[in-house]
Formats: structure tokens, sequence, C-alpha cells
């Protein structure tokens, strides 16, 4: 039975800590060597908002951090990465130190936590919020810097800052100097003793060599006016070569605080970034920004009668030398390229890179457009020769348009969207050559967004249509395919494709327009008869999608349609990377059934070494060579070449542009496989190929779709 005077002396003694502990001025709790909660006080559940229910003896760190994170405290850390944190740190710390760290709780508040391991009892850990301590060091800070003057005298004896600091009396004495301010200025040990009178140190100075902007004794009663204002000043001045920041610090008794930093290296950072917020890091030609202060300036100069030309230049199969020699050797290239241009350019004149391969060119006084055009050519010519890049030649020619001011305009804005257009021109129809603005140049352009901008949205107006050509096969004496070809109507125009089909390439649209062009081509081609095929054309954009071998097989399985009667038809520039990601998948294409014909064959890069690629199925000859078929006798043996080797390949023929019987039975004689042309039909809308295949097509159906 227990002593009723124990049991009355423990509750006492239960309720004397309990008073202790909540009388506390900050959270306290402790830890168990098993991580469970063995005592706290109210403070310490108040500061992180925990229930006084949700709180109890023997509860593990674990739950309790789970409950703070739910809280909301911690925000900027888990509840798992806490806890491990948290108990790795009081694990660390059991040899009876006491340990202080800080957590961030809910509401930006912080609290220090501090924590001492007592042997049989756990970690005792104290919690405060210090988030007004925090707060109020700003108010600390600014109180030290009001105090430092008056505790210069204490800081001046302290050597190891990397200023140089001296402090003198009302009367110009110096009373303490620290280490650095001798070293800067290599004052021998009589020059820094207390007493030393500031003019005999300046004095001393002045016969080292120092250099100000005025000369000594006008540097004297500057400084004595400094000193008798006893106002904030600081000078720059020179000696051995580097550059000294001197700032002056009144104080209240009439003497001062000097401090002396040698700012040279600074300087020169400095003087460095103005450099580079200016120049191109690569080449070290001028930037965009100072060739646009340059444009604003020469603005300015129009209103003289002075004009000026604009050159925006971009460099030709750049990407190549990216694509297969890397981005160092690209940026090799740049740089020779910026010494090659700029040998080319009138002296005064200003070159820019303006950002990867392009360059601009602002000519000063230029009112004959010859002579924007010698320069170009210049600049042509000077890029004509190979580059060598760590022993291999690279091609990289330049592309020029030029807009004369004020001709072709008179702003900034306006010139350098001139000269771009005349740039995009130049590289459109020739490249390595250069063009002047044409105003038909921006109509041109306007044009071509508008194109643009109806594009990214033809499918989802359903703008877009197929119609099909037929291709006879001369041996079965009847239509054994037909070509699914591509239709635009925009506002109530036709679009050719000739226009929309480049930039559909260029913006990459052609991915998911190609895509539906093969989904609608087989889903019609599934209602005629087995033994007539459909011909679809590939863009090479469309074969950089990985997925391209799962789209022929989905609109394949949703139409239907037989591999065997679907033909894909593909240009020789796909060809031209000898991609084997490419030939991987014409190769799985068709040993799925499909067939694959080289399409315009002839007109390309090197067409015969690419029959050695890829086993093609069908060769199409280019409607190029049947036009003058009549004319000349090249053409009929090119024609009859093709036929041959296709033959001995193993290959099928198809003449495209066939429109008369003399066309036909040329052809027809060297043994052409196949045959297309308006002299049997133009191409038909998706409603008119039954007519037609069954011999019921009226004239007026043909000439609609014409």
């Amino acid at each position: 039975m227990q002593d009723p005077t124990r049991a009355e002396d423990a509750r006492e003694h239960a309720l004397l800590l309990n008073a202790a502990l909540e009388s506390i001025p900050y959270g306290f709790c402790v830890w168990g060597s098993d991580f469970r909660l063995v005592m706290w006080n109210r403070h310490w559940r108040e500061l992180y908002g925990f229930p006084e229910k949700a709180v109890s003896r023997g509860v593990s760190l674990a739950e309790v951090v789970a409950l703070s994170a739910r809280l909301g405290n911690h925000p900027d850390v888990t509840p798992e990465a806490f806890l491990h944190g948290y108990t790795s740190e009081l694990l660390a710390n059991r040899g009876g130190a006491r340990a202080k760290s800080r957590e961030r709780l809910l509401h930006g508040r912080v609290i220090e936590t501090a924590h001492v391991y007592a042997p049989g009892l756990g970690w005792v850990v104290t919690h405060e919020d210090v988030t007004e301590e925090i707060a109020a060091d700003e108010i600390v800070q600014e109180r030290k810097r009001r105090l430092e003057v008056q505790n210069l005298r204490f800081d001046a004896a302290v050597n190891n800052i990397s200023q140089g600091l001296s402090m003198f009396d009302r009367t110009g004495r110096l009373v303490i100097c620290n280490g650095p301010f001798a070293a800067i200025y290599g004052l021998p040990a009589e020059m820094v003793r207390p007493g030393t009178e500031l003019e005999d140190i300046l004095g001393h100075l002045f016969a080292r060599g120092m250099y100000a902007e005025a000369d000594q004794a006008e540097y004297m009663a500057w400084r004595r006016q400094v000193i008798a204002s006893g106002s904030f000043a600081k000078t720059v001045h020179e000696l051995d070569g580097r550059i000294i920041l001197m700032q002056h610090h009144p104080m209240a008794d009439g003497g001062w605080v000097s401090t002396h930093e040698d700012v040279t290296e600074q300087r020169e950072n400095e003087a460095r970034i103005r450099y580079l917020a200016r120049h191109d890091a690569l080449t070290g030609l001028p930037n965009r920004a100072q060739f646009l202060d340059a444009m604003g300036e020469a603005e300015k100069s129009l209103g003289r009668g002075h004009g000026f030309a604009v050159l925006c230049i971009d460099l030709d199969h750049f990407k190549a030398v990216n694509d297969t020699l890397g981005h160092a050797a690209g940026d090799r290239v740049l740089r020779e390229v910026a010494g090659r241009l700029s040998s080319a350019v009138r002296e005064g004149d200003l070159l820019a890179r303006i950002g990867g391969d392009e360059f601009s060119l602002l000519m000063h006084e230029v009112d004959q457009p010859g002579d924007a055009a010698t320069v170009a050519e210049r600049i042509i010519e000077a890029m004509t020769p190979a580059l060598l890049i760590d022993g291999h030649q690279a091609l990289v020619g330049a592309s020029v348009g030029i807009a004369m001011a004020p001709a072709d305009g008179a702003t900034t804005d306006v010139l350098l969207k001139n000269a771009d257009l005349a740039l995009y021109r130049a590289k459109m129809e020739a490249r390595s050559a250069f063009r002047f603005f044409e105003p038909e140049m921006d109509a041109a352009m306007q044009k071509r967004r508008t194109i643009e901008a109806g594009l990214r949205q033809a499918l989802e107006r359903d703008e877009m249509r197929l119609v099909f050509q037929p291709l006879v096969g001369l041996a079965e004496n009847r239509v054994t395919c037909f070509e699914a070809l591509l239709r635009w109507e925009l506002d109530g125009q036709i679009i050719s494709p000739a226009d929309f089909v480049p930039i559909a390439e260029e913006t990459g649209l052609i991915v998911s327009i190609g895509e539906w062009v093969l989904r609608r081509a087989c889903a019609v081609a599934a209602g005629w008869p087995e033994d007539v095929r459909v011909a679809v054309n590939l863009s090479p954009v469309q074969f950089k999608n990985r997925g391209l071998f799962d789209i022929v097989q989905s609109a394949l399985a949703a139409s239907g349609l037989s591999p065997r009667r679907l033909e894909l038809e593909i240009t020789e520039s796909l060809l031209l990377a000898e991609n084997d990601q490419t030939l991987e998948t014409l190769h799985r294409l068709r040993a799925e059934g499909v067939r694959i014909s080289m399409d315009d064959f002839g007109t390309g890069y090197s067409s015969l070494s690419y029959l050695r690629s890829f086993p093609f199925d069908k060769i199409k000859i280019d409607r190029s060579f049947m036009r003058d078929l009549s004319k000349t006798g090249g053409d009929l043996a090119i024609i009859k070449a093709v036929i041959g080797l296709g033959q001995s390949l193993g290959m099928s023929t198809t003449a495209e542009g066939v429109e008369t019987q003399e066309q036909l039975d040329a052809v027809r004689e060297q043994g052409c496989s196949e045959v297309q042309g308006f002299l049997f039909s133009p191409p038909l809308p998706e409603g008119a190929v039954a007519a037609f295949l069954s011999g019921q097509a009226d004239e007026e159906t043909l000439r609609a779709a014409s």
C-alpha cells in the first residue's frame, strides 16, 4: 500500500514542475531516446498551433511532425525530409553540448530551437519565436551604422580588413591607421606613426608619383576645404598604375576617418561589363543593343540630309555545320565569319552580330544603291571560299538584304523590317545573293502571314479537301492508282499548294495536315475496287516524327485499306541527310506491304545514288521532262534511260504530266509502266472517282474538276 505522505509529495512535486514549465517564457519539450514526447509546456504547443488534445505523453516525433505539417508549418520542406533532418540533428548531439537551429512556421514565423542531451531523460529542447528579433535586425544594422563613426577608433586597430583605414584628429594629425593603409601606399614606418601630419603624407605620395585630377596644390586645397566643411567626400587617384578610391568620413569632434581601397580590378571589371553589354561575347563584334543605338543616331542624321543603308546578313548552310560538326565547330565558324565580314565592310561602318548566324551592317552616308551593292558583293565574295574547321571544309555562304534610308523607311523598325524582307527574298530565290527591298516584298510577306495564320485553323474549319488524279497502267490499259492531292480554300479563294505547302513545312504544320491527308485518302480509297491503289505524298518533315510508322498503321487499320493498296511518295531531299531513322521507317513500311515511290526523279541532288540506298517500288519521272519532249531529243533520251534503269532494278516507272497523244506514244514506246496527266483526267473530287472508274464521268464533271 502506497504511503499517503509520499503520494502527496509526488503530487506536489508534479504541480510544482508543471507550474515551473508553464512559467517558462518560451516553448519547452523533452523527447525521449525513442523519439517519444516526455513532457512539454503550453508555450511549445501554442508556438506550433497544436490543439491541446492533439498532444499527449508518448506521442512519437513522426506524429508531431506530420501534425505540424498539416497545420502549415515548415512550408519549405516535406514532413519526411524535416523528420529525417531533425532526428539526424538530435542523434548527432548526444555529448552534452547545446545545439541551435531555426525552423520556419506558418505565416513566415521563425522559431529558434536549442537542444541538449540529458542521459536517462533524452533531449531537452527549448523553442523561441525570433521573428521580431530578425525583423528588428535592420534597425539594429542601422544603429550599428550610426555607431560606426564612434567606434572607428577601435575598428581601426583591426588590420585584417581589406580596406586601408586611417584616423586623423581635428588638427590633421594621424591618430591610428591599419596595415592595408600603409601597404596600399607603400608608406615607410615613419609615415604611419601617430602624430604624422596629413600634408606630410600627401606630400610624400605626390613625390612618389600619385596622380589626381588636380595638381598637388589644388588637391591639398580641396582636402582642406572638405575637412573644414565636415562633410563626406570621395575621390579617385592613381599610384603605380593602380586606381585607389579614397572616402572621407567626418567625425563629430572635428576629426575624420578615411578609407582607401584599390579598385583597379573592380574598374576593369566594370569596363568589361560595359563592353560585354554592347558587344557579342563570341565574335567581339558590336551586339544588337549597340547596333540599335547606332541606328537611332543615324535616324537623326536623315534630317540633315545624310542617307544611309542597312544590310541584313544571314549565313547559308550554317545549320548543316552545327548538325554535322557540332556547336563548338559552329562557334569557330562564326568567329571566322566575323573576321571575313569585317574585312569586307568599309571603315567607319558598323557591323554587328544580331544573334545566331544573323549579322547586320549600318553603312553611314550612303546615297546611291550602288555603294551598298558593292559592299554586299564583297560580303558574298568573302564568304565564298570554304572554311577549314578541325580538318573539315565548311561551305558557308551569305545572303544579304538591303534597305536604303530614307527611300525604304525613316525609322529603325521600318528599315530593319524591310531589309529583312529583302534578305528573305534573297534566300528564297538564290542564296549567296543580295536583294534590295521592293514594296511588293511587304505584300508578299503579308500574304505569307495570312496563309500561315489560316493554316493553323484550316483543319478545324474543314477548309481542306482532297482531289484524286488517276494513274493509268499501260500494260493493264486501266486505272491502277489515284494520287491524292491536297486543295485548300481560304476565304473563298483557292490557295495553291505551291504557296502553302512550303509554309506548312517550315512551321511544322505539315505534320498534322499530312496525317489528315493520309487518313482521309485511306478512308476514301477503301471504297474503291481492290485492284486500285491510292498514292499519298509525304513531306520530309513528317519523317522527323518518330511516330510516322504508327500513324500509317493506324490510318490503314481505321480505314480497313490493305497495305498493298497504299503507295507513299517521297522526294530525294528526304534521303539527302542519309538518316538511319528515315531508312529504318521506310524499310518497316515496305515490310508491311506498303509501296514506296520516289517522286520527281531526276530533278534533285543525286538521284542515282539514292536508288542504291533503298529498294523503291516505283520511280516517277518529273513532268518537266514531258514539256519539251517534241522539241528536243535530250529529254526523250533521259526518259528512256530512267525507264531502262527502273526495269533493270525491278522498279516500275510513272511518267507525270502526259498531256498529248504524242507524249503518251513516246513513253509507251520506251516501256513506261504508268502514265499520269490531263490527257486522261484532271484531279477529281472524291465523289467523281467512282463515276470515272465506271466510265460514266461526263465532260462537265471533268471540266469542273480541273
